[in-house]
């Protein structure tokens, strides 16, 4: 059984991640809430009693979390442990008794965990976690089993709580038509890029733009700084390198090393086997790896040295400090945080360093780059501003053009509906309508129709923009054009073939039944955790100061 949990586990591993911390934030949600107070209760209290479990200790509550971080693996869904508990205490509160044996089967059966391709259930993966379980030298069948008899019991609960789910007939009819009504579509996409109309803005037009839109142009916060660069090329030569350090730093990284071939366009990654061939590459790479290592430690002995010293920059120890490490300051141009200097390779760590420098520290830590190390000093910091418009004229008009070219694109859409409309109208076909509009048309524009489908099972490339149009199309109608950064499309519904909506359809029963179920699963959700609410609140008050 262990063996089992370990392969399903890792095959699994960011959806069980995903639970773990859920798992582990609900109680936090609950107990660390600034806005209720009771992150100060925790502290003045040694225990929080919930329905006779002590949310403050910690061995119980990881041994909470691990039975619903359980449940979740079973279900496939996620488990709050709050309700869970809560559903728990109303069941031993009402004697609700656990299942039978035939009914713990049933419940198995019903599983996600244990569907096949079908979604259906799988008696042979079902098998194969029993064979596993009988198999399994720590076999954790009873904590399986208990956690599978207090979903049960937490089932039972939901179904008092949430009642029968009531609904009206057109809510199950409006569900039934979007998902199993049959569409066939003829869809055009209008491609944006090839949208390059004439637009050439007068200085009216850029001055109202930047006003209306100054905020969006104001100058941010900037530094301007010197730094002492740490080179590793300096430092290379004092690199020395086994043939067996070599080896090993290959064997850690051969991914990183490309394998040479006869076509010099034709190169991929070395394997295990190729380090003769990498040799070259794999032996400057460690020596530059390890010579960027110096190079920081020599800048970390710089600014311990300025720091025991207390040597400030511009200073004639400083000077003469700087001369003893053969290094020269280099001017940087002021940057803001979010667009690090060029020459200092964009670095992130280079702008968060640089913008916690100030009068009381005039200098940041050794900051490791790709080619060594540096340490920057501080020359002045630039408050943000409001430019003029001079100063930003040429973003002022290319972001003017790309909303005028975007507004003009979408009255191209209008145009080219009205246009497929009326030509549909007239009689052509939907690709003879496209061609037609195509050719007046300063934007690309392709056709396709798609085969006959519903939206339960619809085709897996539909374009996520059909979406949104199916709700308010009918057959024979054309859609407004939808936009997503690179396309317009346009939707036309050839056909639309609704399903039958009585009530002696088996369809129809299928709908009622899932909306009747997620009815209720919402009102019982909400019931428990109203009282959950309620119950947390009293150990968790606290007199006010």
């Amino acid at each position: 059984m262990i063996s089992w949990i370990q392969r399903y586990f890792q095959k699994h591993f960011k959806l069980v991640f995903l639970i773990v911390l859920l798992a582990m934030a609900i109680p936090l949600v609950f107990i660390y809430n600034q806005s209720s107070g009771m992150g100060r209760a925790e502290r003045k209290a040694s225990s929080q009693p919930f329905f006779g479990h002590n949310l403050a200790a910690e061995n119980e509550m990881a041994a909470l979390n691990r039975d619903a971080q359980l449940s979740s693996e079973l279900h496939q869904e996620n488990a709050n442990l709050m309700i869970r508990l809560t559903a728990l205490a109303i069941a031993d509160q009402l004697h609700i008794p656990g299942p039978t044996e035939n009914e713990l089967k049933e419940m198995l059966k019903t599983l996600p965990i244990f569907a096949g391709e079908n979604g259906q259930f799988d008696a042979t993966v079902y098998k194969r976690f029993q064979d596993n379980i009988r198999k399994g030298n720590q076999s954790p069948e009873p904590l399986i089993r208990r956690v599978l008899e207090d979903d049960f019991r937490v089932s039972r609960v939901a179904l008092l709580l949430g009642g029968p789910g009531y609904l009206q007939p057109h809510e199950v009819k409006a569900q039934l038509e979007r998902f199993e009504s049959q569409w066939t579509l003829g869809i055009a996409n209008v491609d944006y890029k090839s949208f390059t109309p004439a637009i050439t803005p007068t200085d009216a037009n850029l001055a109202k733009y930047f006003s209306d839109n100054s905020g969006r142009y104001e100058i941010q916060p900037q530094v301007s700084l010197r730094y002492a660069e740490f080179s590793a090329v300096d430092f290379i030569d004092k690199v020395t390198a086994s043939e067996g350090e070599i080896k090993a730093f290959y064997d850690a990284n051969p991914a990183r090393f490309t394998k040479p071939e006869a076509n010099a366009d034709d190169k991929k990654p070395a394997k295990p086997a190729d380090f003769a061939s990498v040799r070259l590459q794999v032996e400057l790479a460690y020596k530059l790896d390890r010579a960027v290592r110096l190079a920081t430690k020599a800048a970390s002995d710089f600014t311990l040295e300025l720091f025991e010293k207390k040597i400030t920059p511009g200073t004639a120890a400083f000077d003469a400090l700087l001369a003893s490490h053969k290094l020269a300051l280099k001017d940087l141009a002021p940057f803001t945080h979010d667009e690090p200097p060029e020459e200092l390779g964009r670095s992130s760590d280079v702008a968060n360093e640089a913008f916690k420098l100030g009068k009381d520290r005039p200098n940041s830590d050794a900051i490791a780059l790709n080619t060594g190390s540096v340490v920057l000093f501080l020359k002045e910091t630039i408050s943000a501003r409001q430019p003029i418009l001079a100063e930003v004229k040429a973003k002022v008009s290319a972001d003017y053009v790309e909303e005028e070219r975007r507004q003009r694109f979408v009255a191209l859409g209008k145009t080219l509906r009205s246009q497929i409309e009326a030509r549909l109208k007239a009689g052509d076909t939907f690709d003879k309508a496209i061609a037609a509009v195509s050719a007046s048309s300063t934007a690309k524009i392709e056709a396709k129709t798609l085969a006959p489908f519903t939206m339960r099972q619809r085709p897996e490339d539909l374009d996520y923009l059909v979406f949104g149009t199916l709700d308010s199309l009918k057959k024979g109608s054309v859609s407004e054009m939808v936009l997503s950064p690179d396309k317009g499309l346009i939707v036309y519904a050839a056909d639309k073939k609704a399903p039958d909506s009585s009530a002696t359809n088996p369809q129809y029963l299928t709908y009622q039944f899932q909306i009747a179920r997620g009815t209720a699963a919402r009102n019982s959700g909400e019931y428990l955790k109203e009282i959950a609410e309620a119950e947390l609140a009293k150990s968790t008050k606290v007199d006010a100061p």
